[in-house]
C-alpha cells in the first residue's frame, strides 16, 4: 500500500511538473488579449500567421460569450480532426438572427428603470452588444401576452366587415420599443404573425382554435394590410409577415387552425391580391410550423396561383428534423425558407440546451439554406410570465427581468449571440466541413471577414485544425462548449 502511494506520489508530480511546463510554453507563445479571458484555447500554437478571433461559451457557465486569446494560421498543423473552410462554395444569404418580442417581453423590459432598460436594449441590438438584427413580432396577442386581444375586437354578436374599428392602440407599448430599437439598430428586420383572426370571423367565436370563416378571407385580408400600412406610419417597416402562427396547433391561448388547403385559398384570392392592390412589398411566408410536415408548405408552393404571392415557408422545430428545410429547398430552390421559433424551458439545463440550439437552431437552420434563426421570447418575469390563461407557462426567455433594477441573461441569449455579434445581415453562407461531433457552420460576411461557428458535443476537449486558403490554425476547444472563431 505504501508502495503504491509512492508511486502515485511519483506519478501525480511528473504530471503536475508537465502541466506547469505546458502551461509556460503556452504562455511564452501566445499573445495576450487585454480583453481577453486568462484561459487560452488555441492549442498554443504559432503566432507566426493571420490572427483568429476567438469567442467561447463553456456548457458549465464557467466562460459565456467572452474574447479569449488569439489563435494564427501557419503552415503547420496537427494529426486528427481538420474542417476545411471553401468560400468558394456559396449559399443563401442571412437575413438574421434574433427573437420574438412579444407582448410580454415589452411588459417586462419596461419594468426596468429608464437607465437599466437602455442597456439592456443596446446589450441586445446595439453594435456594441450582440447585435440582434431579426425579430418577430406578434399581430395582435400571442399567447406571451397578458391578454388575449386583436387590433379589431368587437362586442360579443356584432362584427365589423368593413374594419371600421381597426385599431393598433392595443400594442402602444410595443410600438414604442420597437421606435426605441429602431434608433439603436435602423436596419433591423421585422416578421410579423397573427396567433388569431378577430373571434367574430371566426366558426366558434373563440381565442382558442376555430377557423376563418370563408365570408371573412377578404376582411382578413384587409386586416392585414391595415396592420402593415398602420405600423408603417409607425415608422415601422414589416419586411415579411406569415398568415398563421403553428396552423396545426389550435389549443394555444390564442390560437386558431389553418389547414394548408384553407391558406392556399387565401393567400391566392386574398392575401396576395390585396398586398398588389395596395403596393405591399411585405413577403407572404408560408407554413410556420413544424419540421415533421413538409406537404403542407409544398402544397402551397405547389399551387400554380398561390406560388407568385409566397416568398417561402417558415418553420419551427418542435417535431421532425432540421433537414426538412433542405427537402423543401431542393424541390424549389427559388423560394426561401426561414426559422423562426424555438423555445428554451423553465426545465432545461444550460449546457443540455447550448449544445442542443446551437446545433439545431443556429448550425442546423443555416446549413438546411435558411435565411433566418430565432429563438422563442426575448424576456419574462421570474415567474416565467406573462402569459394569456392557457399559454406557455415554462417558456423561458433570453432574458429575465427581475424588478426595476436588474436582468439576467438566460441560455437563449448566448445562443443567439454567437451568430448575432458576428454575423451582420446580408453575410452569405459558405462551405464548412463537420466530423468527430464537432458541428459547424461558415460565414463571409460583407466587409470579406470569415466567421465560423463550432459546437463541440463531445464530452472532453476536442484538439483541431481549421484550414482555409491552405493555411491551417490548430485549436482547442473544451467538452460541450460553443466557439465562434473570426478571421
Amino acid at each position: 500500500m505504501k508502495l503504491q502511494n509512492l508511486y502515485s506520489f511519483f506519478f501525480r508530480g511528473a504530471a503536475l511538473s508537465g502541466v506547469a511546463l505546458l502551461s509556460f510554453l503556452n504562455c511564452s507563445s501566445t499573445t495576450t488579449d487585454p480583453v481577453g479571458n486568462e484561459t487560452p484555447v488555441n492549442g498554443g500554437g504559432s503566432v507566426s500567421g493571420d490572427p483568429v478571433e476567438v469567442w467561447l461559451t463553456k456548457g458549465d457557465q464557467t466562460i459565456k460569450l467572452q474574447k479569449q486569446n488569439n489563435a494564427y494560421f501557419s503552415g503547420t498543423s496537427v494529426s486528427g480532426t481538420t474542417i476545411d473552410v471553401d468560400a468558394s462554395q456559396v449559399f443563401q444569404t442571412v437575413d438574421g438572427f434574433g427573437y420574438t418580442l412579444t407582448g410580454g417581453s415589452v411588459q417586462v423590459i419596461n419594468q426596468l428603470s429608464a437607465a437599466k432598460k437602455q442597456e439592456l436594449l443596446n446589450d441586445l441590438f446595439g453594435s456594441s452588444g450582440i447585435a440582434v438584427n431579426y425579430l418577430r413580432i406578434s399581430i395582435g396577442a400571442s399567447d406571451l401576452n397578458s391578454e388575449v386581444f386583436t387590433y379589431n375586437d368587437m362586442p360579443s354578436g356584432q362584427t365589423d366587415a368593413t374594419l371600421s374599428q381597426f385599431s393598433l392602440t392595443k400594442d402602444n407599448a410595443l410600438i414604442q420599443m420597437l421606435k426605441d430599437i429602431l434608433v439603436i439598430n435602423p436596419n433591423i428586420k421585422i416578421l410579423a404573425t397573427p396567433w388569431t383572426a378577430p373571434v367574430w370571423m371566426k366558426d366558434n367565436g373563440n381565442s382558442i382554435g376555430g377557423s376563418l370563416k370563408t365570408e371573412y378571407y377578404a376582411a382578413y385580408a384587409q386586416y392585414f394590410v391595415k396592420y402593415i400600412q398602420a405600423m408603417k406610419a409607425q415608422g415601422i417597416q414589416i419586411d415579411a409577415i406569415t398568415p398563421q402562427n403553428e396552423p396545426l396547433h389550435p389549443g394555444n391561448n390564442p390560437s386558431m387552425y389553418m389547414t394548408a388547403a384553407n391558406q392556399a385559398t387565401f393567400i391566392k384570392n386574398n392575401l396576395g391580391p390585396a398586398f398588389q392592390a395596395a403596393n405591399i412589398n411585405t413577403k407572404i411566408i408560408a407554413y410556420d410550423h413544424n419540421c415533421d410536415n413538409i406537404v403542407y408548405p409544398l402544397s402551397i408552393l405547389n399551387d400554380a396561383a398561390a406560388n407568385p404571392y409566397v416568398d417561402g415557408s417558415a418553420f419551427h422545430l418542435y417535431a421532425g428534423d432540421i433537414s426538412a428545410l433542405s427537402n423543401v429547398h431542393n424541390l424549389f430552390p427559388n423560394k426561401n425558407v426561414y426559422f423562426t421559433e424555438q423555445w428554451t424551458s423553465s426545465t432545461g439545463n444550460f449546457s443540455g440546451d447550448l449544445d442542443w440550439h446551437i446545433k439545431n437552431v443556429i448550425i442546423g437552420s443555416m446549413r438546411n439554406w435558411s435565411k433566418t434563426a430565432l429563438e422563442w421570447n426575448v424576456a419574462n418575469d421570474a415567474s416565467f410570465g406573462p402569459h394569456t390563461t392557457g399559454g406557455c407557462t415554462q417558456c423561458k426567455g433570453a432574458i429575465t427581468v427581475n424588478g426595476g433594477t436588474s436582468y439576467d441573461k438566460n441560455v437563449a441569449y448566448y445562443i443567439i449571440a454567437h451568430a448575432s455579434k458576428f454575423v451582420p445581415v446580408n453575410s452569405q453562407r459558405i462551405a464548412s466541413t463537420q466530423s468527430d461531433n464537432l458541428s459547424t457552420v461558415a460565414f463571409k460576411t460583407p466587409v470579406g471577414k470569415t466567421v465560423l461557428i463550432v459546437q463541440n458535443s463531445n464530452s472532453t476537449d476536442k484538439t483541431f485544425n481549421i484550414k482555409y486558403n491552405q493555411k491551417t490554425a490548430t485549436v482547442t476547444m473544451p467538452g460541450i462548449s460553443t466557439a465562434t472563431y473570426i478571421f
